[in-house]
């Protein structure tokens, strides 16, 4: 089996599918044309005077209104899907005068698989790659100026995310982004012009090198090819349109008669994906299969060795967002180097677990990002795209949205967290009227501190066991029982046990109610902590959330598909439960008493984010202690470890 044999019933099934899509239109086409038909054969038949009579007459007038109507209703439901914008891909748009090596590797890749060179390319802050078809807007932009052509400017990136991402192979796509411009080369021929974008991961550029970024971009490019066939081009418009009519649908309206005409549309476009879903999944799959043995005789062996580098890419990334990049969004600041702290991260994995081999030479070539003129500048649109994207931050910087350099993240990010932390957290531990200092300690002392956190967590004495001697003999059958009263009630001071526990007898009663999934694995005090910090956390949010300020700058064509949906579009982590909460607030208190009693100092992590340096070294054995104190209330291993350090609990800490 010859592999041209394999490229070419891949394509041909890809067609026949189309063919198969493109009938599902014609069907319902003739579907809504069938009254029209009716009509006209009996308003022919009255005027030759064969279908004469009152009932002809009144089948008529009842055909015709209800040819009538079906066109009227079918107008509408092909005006929208027609008129109806599918969802895009926010991406960062690559212009050829600020990548010209980049572009004319792609030619070059195109040129020798034979297929159409992508009309442009543009950058996501994830890591992928495929086709994006942008012919509807260039189609439908109803006279109004197209969007930005080029997204570089940090300030320049839409105010939203689309609806949704839309689905995508490695090898062809049916997305779109609003940022890319086509090619501005003179013999650019009009196929280029409505060839599909490419949308290059930016995770790729800055960790793979040049050829590795040629060898995995192959077979997407490949997928030109298939995307210029006129049956696989019409037979995607028209899914992309249902799929966008659905969306229309779908949104709200306070009008009875809107909702009425949206609920008609949603059903009808429903009704044809169902039709065409099958043929339209086996049309893709063709023609990832054709592009991708087309592909086969580009840089085959080297493709393996980048494949390895994509996956690698995929874990640095991940960590990078979540461990390292989070934490700067919640404080409202967002790195401007992501791309080059995924190099940094990759570069620390490679050295603890040694997953690359002969990384040394490997870093010695050239990486892609060379490829562009000013990588900076590229890597600071994608880090404030992944921040909107990821986060739902503003879409420009601000008083409460700053920029950060990697230099800056331990006192920016770290110290404020952790400061910030252990501010809350003594907060709630006065509503729950937790004492500030133990009995016998100095009055100055009296402040935030490590001990009182301490204390209030460490789980309460087991009851005493009773005497072991034998009861007395119970009384005979009708003797009345006798009571011993004390000759003077018993002394109880602040210090006892007993006066402790029913000082908090309200607060493990909220702490029983709260013993739930998000609170499991806590003891009562830890539940009625972890409760309070989640509701103080949800009341700052609620007063913190507001309209995000928005580009001004921007055209009403490119600002109106990416504000419809709230923000942000693709989260990266679920909300915390209340353990995971109370745990990162222990923790965070933990480290502001090392640092402001012990010498210690904020630090980053590449891999594992903010972390703790003491004498300069990551202080890697802090959390099995304090998931000890959290979980089952004990302090123990956790006062060892702080007495190791030289760390004083007892002594105030700085909060913000």
């Amino acid at each position: 089996m010859s592999g041209m044999g394999v490229e070419e019933r891949g394509a041909q099934g890809a067609r026949a599918r189309a063919l198969a899509v493109l009938r599902v239109r014609s069907r319902a086409l003739a579907v809504a044309l069938l009254p029209t038909a009716a009509a006209v054969i009996l308003l022919a038949g009255g005027s030759t005077g064969h279908l004469v009579g009152a009932g002809w007459n009144a089948a008529r007038w009842a055909v015709s209104v209800l040819a009538l109507l079906v066109l009227l209703a079918a107008a509408g439901v092909a005006a929208v899907v027609v008129r109806a914008r599918p969802a895009v891909t926010p991406t960062v748009a690559i212009t050829e005068s600020s990548a010209p090596d980049l572009y004319r590797m792609v030619r070059d890749l195109a040129e020798r698989l034979d297929v159409p060179a992508p009309s442009a390319i543009a950058l996501t802050p994830d890591c992928d790659s495929w086709l994006e078809d942008r012919t509807h807007r260039t189609h439908r932009t109803h006279g109004r100026p197209p969007p930005p052509a080029d997204h570089t400017d940090p300030a320049a990136i839409p105010a939203g995310p689309p609806n949704r991402r839309p689905a995508a192979s490695s090898a062809a796509s049916t997305g779109y982004s609003p940022s890319a411009a086509p090619s501005s080369e003179p013999s650019a021929s009009s196929a280029s012009s409505t060839a599909p974008v490419l949308v290059i991961g930016s995770p790729f550029l800055w960790w793979m090198r040049v050829g590795e970024l040629r060898a995995v971009l192959a077979p997407v490019v490949a997928g030109t090819g298939p995307s210029a066939h006129p049956d696989i081009a019409a037979a995607r418009r028209f899914v992309r349109g249902l799929d966008a009519a659905v969306a229309v649908a779908s949104e709200p309206s306070r009008q009875p008669l809107s909702r009425a005409a949206r609920a008609g549309v949603g059903w009808v476009a429903r009704l044809l994906l169902r039709g065409c879903r099958t043929h339209a999944a086996e049309m893709e799959r063709g023609v990832a299969a054709a592009a991708a043995e087309r592909a086969q005789a580009v840089d085959y062996g080297l493709r393996i060795v980048a494949q390895e580098q994509v996956g690698l890419a995929y874990a640095g990334w991940d960590r990078l967002l979540t461990r390292v990049a989070l934490p700067a969004w919640r404080t409202g600041r967002w790195p401007t180097r992501l791309d080059a702290g995924v190099v940094a991260a990759l570069t620390e994995l490679s050295r603890r677990d040694r997953l690359a081999e002969g990384f040394a030479s490997r870093l010695g070539e050239r990486p892609a990002c060379d490829l562009l003129e000013e990588p900076g500048a590229m890597d600071e649109a994608t880090s404030l795209l992944a921040a909107r994207l990821f986060h739902g931050g503003p879409a420009e910087p601000g008083a409460d949205w700053a920029p950060l350099e990697w230099h800056e993240y331990p006192e920016e990010v770290v110290d404020r967290t952790w400061r910030t932390d252990a501010a809350r957290l003594h907060r709630v531990l006065d509503s729950l009227g937790v004492r500030r200092t133990a009995d016998g300690t100095a009055p100055e002392t009296d402040g935030p501190t490590l001990a009182r956190v301490l204390d209030h967590l460490t789980a309460p004495p087991a009851p005493r066991t009773p005497d072991p001697s034998p009861a007395p003999a119970p009384p005979p059958y009708g003797t009345p029982p006798t009571t011993t009263v004390p000759s003077t009630p018993p002394t109880t001071t602040d210090a006892t046990p007993q006066q402790y526990e029913a000082e908090y007898e309200a607060e493990y009663a909220a702490g029983a109610e709260a013993e739930d999934d998000d609170l499991a694995g806590t003891t009562p005090r830890g539940a009625a902590l972890a409760a309070g910090l989640t509701a103080e956390l949800a009341r700052e949010e609620a007063a913190t959330a507001g309209p995000r300020p928005t580009d001004p700058s921007l055209a009403p064509a490119a600002t109106a598909l990416w504000d419809d949906r709230p923000l942000p579009l693709l989260p990266l982590r679920p909300p915390r439960t209340g353990r995971e909460i109370l745990t990162d607030h222990v923790t965070a208190m933990v480290c502001c008493a090392a640092m402001d009693t012990a010498g210690a100092a904020p630090g980053l992590d590449w891999l594992d984010g903010p972390s703790l340096l003491i004498h300069g070294e990551r202080a890697a054995d802090l959390a099995p202690r304090i998931l000890a104190l959290v979980e089952t209330g004990d302090p123990d291993p956790l006062r060892a470890w702080l007495a190791d350090l030289g760390i004083r609990p007892e002594k105030p800490v700085r909060l913000v």
